[in-house]
């Protein structure tokens, strides 16, 4: 015969273990549990217009760049782009290759011949690239609700909105934030996802602040990898979650960069999702994103506020472009 205080003791066990399963609210498993972009309607107009192209890159205002000046106290130059070269991390169908030619016709008496290079590559998306606003959709649709979705028009000469022509030079004040510094390790562990308190400890433990405008990236460690081993490279990188995402975005940065190849944890905890946090940055908010940094000097030195200076190339209707990037301290 079961009592009523057996029928209460196990009603009590019950719920503490469906408590114990239940995500904590602001934990990071609440933060993307079910997570869905919004509808169109919940996400466009931008907040800088309906017919705005450029996303975050409003914020850089003469100002801005007057801040990224007074981060130069030494004149020291980190390059944070990668040599584009045979052999470098790439994926599908995307590859690098270069193919030298020699003039042999002489000119003048002088003997002058020149030498010049056919580069083969998705430039774009190779090496140390940037990534503009038409580069990811939700439902083919970019930032803005602009329409990719393609047609003749489209196919043969790019983007007629959103190329990343309009993002022009952005120079402003950086922030590396050193979570594999913070985690005290010189590698975060493999799909290792960067949580709003990872994010906030490394700043407060490098005493750094993030203004708007800024350009905010991420050390995970994995750059150590690029081209000594490219197949765990291009494997389950360390990457910003959701919940970090959604922190960033309320910093209001200019754009996210990491030494990895999605800057976002890869793949995604949640399986059913397929980098949401791309969508988050570009798509959602304006916000672009720099991929494969070369950042081992600039966290080996402690470098954690910079000057920052990358422009993408002109590629007229471009989704992205192939960069090389520096920080002056």
């Amino acid at each position: 015969m079961v009592t009523r205080g057996a029928v209460w003791l196990a009603t009590v066990v019950a719920l503490a273990l469906m408590v114990s399963v239940l995500p904590v609210p602001g934990s990071v498993a609440d933060a993307q549990q079910g997570w869905m972009p919004p509808p169109k309607e919940k996400r466009c107009p931008s907040k800088w217009g309906a017919n705005d192209e450029r996303g975050a890159a409003n914020l850089l205002t003469p100002a801005k760049a007057l801040e990224g000046t007074k981060m130069i106290r030494e004149g020291r130059v980190y390059e944070l782009g990668r040599v584009l070269e045979a052999g470098i991390p790439t994926f599908g169908v995307r590859r690098f290759g270069i193919y030298t030619a020699r003039t042999t016709h002489i000119r003048g008496r002088n003997d002058n011949r020149s030498n010049e290079e056919l580069v083969v590559t998705e430039l774009g998306q190779v090496g140390t690239q940037f990534d503009g606003l038409a580069h990811i959709t939700i439902g083919g649709f970019a930032y803005n609700c602009y329409d990719t979705q393609p047609t003749d028009r489209l196919i043969r000469y790019g983007f007629d909105k959103m190329g990343v022509e309009k993002v022009g030079t952005i120079f402003t004040r950086g922030v590396l934030i050193d979570v594999a510094g913070f985690k005290g390790t010189d590698m975060l562990g493999a799909g290792y996802e960067v949580t709003r308190a990872d994010l906030e400890g490394a700043l407060r433990k490098q005493g750094v602040a993030i203004n708007p405008g800024d350009a905010v990236i991420v050390n995970t460690g994995w750059g150590k990898l690029w081209m000594k081993d490219n197949a765990k490279f291009n494997s389950n990188p360390a990457g910003v979650g959701i919940e970090a995402a959604n922190w960033l975005v309320e910093q209001q940065p200019v754009l996210v960069g990491a030494d990895t190849f999605p800057v976002e944890v890869f793949p995604n905890p949640d399986k059913e999702l397929f980098a949401p946090v791309h969508q988050i940055f570009l798509v959602l908010n304006g916000i672009y994103i720099l991929e494969n940094l070369d950042l081992e000097a600039l966290a080996r030195d402690r470098v954690y506020e910079f000057a920052f200076v990358v422009q993408p190339l002109k590629i007229k209707g471009g989704t992205g472009s192939t960069v090389a990037p520096s920080a002056i301290r």
